[in-house]
């Protein structure tokens, strides 16, 4: 098969660089307008394989041009291209996939686009990160074990493995999205109705091997389209995975008015955004630079099996990979895109149209490509425990 990657930041780069490794993959380009740092990422995978693109994606006919190269697209540019690169991918008979993005309703657009993606006879599937992404695909498979899932609670957090005060935080991904995050209300279904929570809210202590007892407390987007395809669930929740300290510290910022979009004060006659100082002012301090960073994730999925009582939990603990220098949110999330595009050109996803990650993505499969790349998921439930 032959693989366009939109997009030569982080997640673009960890993509190709997994996709170049499969004896399924024929050919990657790797497409972004900045040529320079996806020639320099070329230079050092030194792959016959890959080529380099210059791609303005705000060109319309040029994205067309480049994205028709190939038989799948991952599309690793910011959220806002998302809707348009599934139309064009559509256009362009080809099938596509996408790191997702809640906010504007850049997913729910792209889901849009099923009845026309069928006709065309492609498969798009957004929202194939960590969160929204991993934990979808494990959701979906576990409720499939399941005669009737009932509940869904999600846990994800991406940390510093050794955490620096006040914080005890280091960007893994954009500062902006963590105060979105942050700020935006969180999607829950208590007793069967969707209601929405506020973020950094209903602290609870959680215990991962190694990193002793964490908090974890509510952040929007996490359950992206799971309360659509699982409209008859009684509890559905999704909380954030920090040091102990972390969401009262940030609770602060949010009550005093700091994170806000629209909050903006007069400096020297300038009128500025106090979020955007807030953000330019943390983001030096708060890279992750050469220190080490985990994901840690939890997904419990619990109903009923044979008249009984059951569940299924998975769960994941990834670092970095010091020899590749490749950040675990890069592992978890860039592994996984590339993997679900390789099931998609590669036959094992045959279905067309659009669809959520955990409605399509084979959970079995999935786990086992996963560990091939070094991010094990560890499924325990209740027949297991039976046996212990």
């Amino acid at each position: 098969m032959k693989v366009v990657v939109l997009g030569a930041g982080l997640m673009g780069k960890e993509a190709a660089r997994d996709l170049v490794k499969s004896d399924r993959v024929e050919k990657v380009w790797l497409a972004d307008l900045d040529v320079r740092q996806a020639e320099d990422f070329a230079a050092k995978l030194m792959s016959d394989k890959l080529d380099i693109l210059r791609l303005d994606a705000t060109d319309d006919a040029q994205l067309k041009e480049v994205m028709s190269l190939g038989d799948v697209v991952i599309n690793a540019l910011f959220y806002t291209f998302n809707e348009k690169v599934a139309r064009t991918a559509i256009a362009a008979g080809v099938h596509c996939v996408d790191l997702g993005g809640h906010i504007g309703g850049a997913t729910d657009a792209v889901l849009g686009l099923s009845t026309e993606a069928e006709k065309k006879g492609v498969t798009l599937i957004p929202d194939l990160g960590v969160a929204p992404g991993m934990i979808n695909i494990l959701s979906g498979y576990g409720a499939g074990k399941l005669d009737k899932a009932e509940s869904i609670r999600l846990f994800v957090g991406g940390i510093p493995v050794e955490p620096e005060p006040p914080l005890n935080y280091n960007i893994v991904f954009s500062l902006e999205g963590v105060f979105d995050h942050y700020t935006d209300p969180s999607l829950v279904i208590r007793e069967g109705e969707v209601k929405e929570v506020p973020s950094l809210s209903e602290i609870e202590m959680v215990r991962f091997d190694g990193y002793g007892e964490l908090e974890a407390f509510h952040t929007s987007g996490g359950t992206s389209t799971l309360s659509k395809s699982f409209p008859h669930l009684d509890t559905l929740e999704y909380k954030t995975i920090r040091y102990q300290g972390h969401a009262e510290k940030f609770q602060l910022l949010v009550d005093l008015g700091l994170l806000s979009r629209d909050s903006e004060v007069t400096v020297g006659g300038q009128q500025v955004k106090v979020r955007e100082v807030v953000k330019e002012h943390l983001t030096p301090k708060l890279r992750l630079g050469d220190k080490k960073d985990a994901v840690l994730l939890r997904v419990i999925v619990k109903g009923t099996k044979d008249g009984e009582e059951a569940y299924y939990e998975y769960d994941m603990i990834t670092e970095k990979d010091p020899q590749a220098n490749v950040t675990a949110m890069a592992r978890a999330t860039a592994n996984t895109i590339s993997v679900v595009a390789q099931m998609i050109g590669g036959g094992t996803i045959k279905k067309r149209g659009v669809h959520p990650p955990e409605v399509i993505v084979p959970g079995d499969a999935y786990i086992k490509e996963m560990k091939k790349r070094g991010v094990n998921i560890i499924e325990t439930s209740s027949e297991t425990a039976a046996t212990v």
